[in-house]
C-alpha cells in the first residue's frame, strides 16, 4: 500500500498571517481508487467523523462506534494505510497509540493527470483585494479568513491598507476595478480575453430569490450584464471560514466571461456584439476589469464577491488571454 504515497499532494491554505487553516489532499482520477475504497465503509466514515472531534484511541473510537474493538482496529489499519489518519503514541496509562486526522478536505481533480499547457495563453488570477478603484455603498464590507478588514457597512473600510487580504467582498451599489499586467507579446494578435470569477447578488444577512444585475467592463467599455438569481446562504460555502455565520452570504455562482473575435459570451451563451478587437487590449500597459452595479440598472441588488478561501472554489478573478 505504500505505493499510494506516491501520489499524494498535500496543500495547505494558509491565512493572512501565516498560520494553517485547512489541510488539503489532493488526487486525480488515476490514483484516488484505492483511498475512494478505502472511504466506502461506514465505519471508516465515522471514525473520520469523530476524529474530526479531536484524537481518539482504538478504544474510545470502538466506544463510541458501539463496535468491537477488533472491528475498530482493522478499520483504523486501513485508514491508516491510506494516511488518511495518523497514530502516535503518547504517555498515558504506559504508551497509547491515539489517532488524528491527517486532512481536512479531500479533493480529486478530474483531469487528467497529464495535461499538455496550453500554447499561447496568459493566465493570471487576481486576488479580489486587489483592486485599484472602487465605490461601494452600505451593506457593504471587506471580510479576511478570520474576521471582518475595517468596520462592517462602513466604505472607508474599502480602503484600508491590509485590504488585499480579503476573501469575501460585497456592496449594495458601486463597483471594483482591477488592472492585471499586459503580457501580451508586441506584435501577436489578441484572439480571446476570458474573466472567471465566484459572485452571487447582496442581500441582508442572504437571500436566496434577490437578483441583481451585475455589469461588466474591460479596458472602460461595458461588455455585457448578468442577473445574478440571489444571494445564496443558509448551507456552509466549502471554503467560507468556520466563525463565519449561517445567516451570512456562504457562496456565489463560478461566472465565465469570455470576449472573443465574434462577440461576448457568458458561460457559453452570447450577450453582446462586443469583440476582442473593441476592448483595444494593445493599447494599454494594462488590463482593466471593473465589476458592479449600474446606477439605472432594473435590479440594484448589490454584488458579493469570493477569493481563495471562500464560498465554493478556491480561486481569486483569473484570466485567461489567448493570443497568435
Amino acid at each position: 500500500m505504500c505505493l499510494i504515497y506516491l501520489y499524494y499532494k498535500k496543500t495547505c491554505n494558509k491565512t493572512a498571517s501565516g498560520g494553517v487553516s485547512i489541510k488539503d489532499l489532493h488526487l486525480t482520477v488515476d490514483n484516488a481508487l484505492e483511498v475512494c475504497k478505502a472511504l466506502s465503509n461506514e465505519h471508516r466514515m465515522n471514525i473520520l467523523k469523530i476524529l474530526s472531534t479531536g484524537p481518539h484511541n482504538v478504544n474510545e473510537l470502538s466506544e463510541k462506534l458501539g463496535i468491537p474493538f477488533s472491528t475498530t482496529a482493522v478499520n483504523v489499519k486501513k485508514l491508516e494505510d491510506m494516511n488518511l489518519i495518523i497514530s502516535e503514541l503518547v504517555p498515558g496509562r504506559g504508551t497509547q497509540k491515539v489517532n488524528s486526522k491527517n486532512f481536512d478536505r479531500i479533493i480529486i481533480d478530474l483531469s487528467p493527470d497529464e495535461v499538455e499547457m496550453e500554447k499561447n495563453l496568459i493566465s493570471i488570477e487576481m486576488p479580489i483585494g486587489e483592486y485599484v478603484d472602487c465605490k461601494a455603498e452600505p451593506s457593504c464590507g471587506l471580510v479576511g479568513v478570520n474576521d471582518y478588514i475595517g468596520m462592517q457597512d462602513d466604505p472607508r473600510s474599502f480602503y484600508e491598507t491590509n485590504r488585499r487580504e480579503a476573501e469575501l467582498l460585497y456592496f449594495k451599489a458601486g463597483y471594483v476595478e482591477y488592472r492585471y499586467p499586459n503580457r501580451t507579446p508586441y506584435g501577436s494578435k489578441v484572439t480571446e480575453l476570458e474573466f472567471t470569477l465566484e459572485m452571487c447578488s447582496e442581500a441582508p444577512y442572504h437571500k436566496n430569490d434577490w437578483p441583481s444585475d451585475i455589469t461588466m467592463w474591460i479596458n472602460g467599455l461595458e461588455i455585457g450584464t448578468w442577473t445574478s438569481p440571489g444571494d445564496f446562504g443558509g448551507e456552509r460555502g466549502f471554503n467560507t471560514p468556520k466563525w463565519w455565520s449561517l445567516h451570512f452570504t456562504q457562496y456565489g455562482l463560478l461566472k465565465n466571461w469570455k470576449v472573443t473575435e465574434s462577440g461576448t459570451y457568458l458561460d457559453g451563451n452570447k450577450i453582446s456584439d462586443v469583440r476582442i478587437e473593441d476592448v483595444l487590449i494593445n493599447n494599454n500597459p494594462y488590463i482593466s476589469l471593473k465589476i458592479g452595479i449600474k446606477e439605472d440598472a432594473a435590479n440594484i441588488g448589490g454584488i458579493n464577491l469570493f477569493g481563495t478561501n471562500f464560498g465554493n472554489y478556491s480561486q481569486g478573478i483569473v484570466m485567461n488571454l489567448r493570443y497568435l
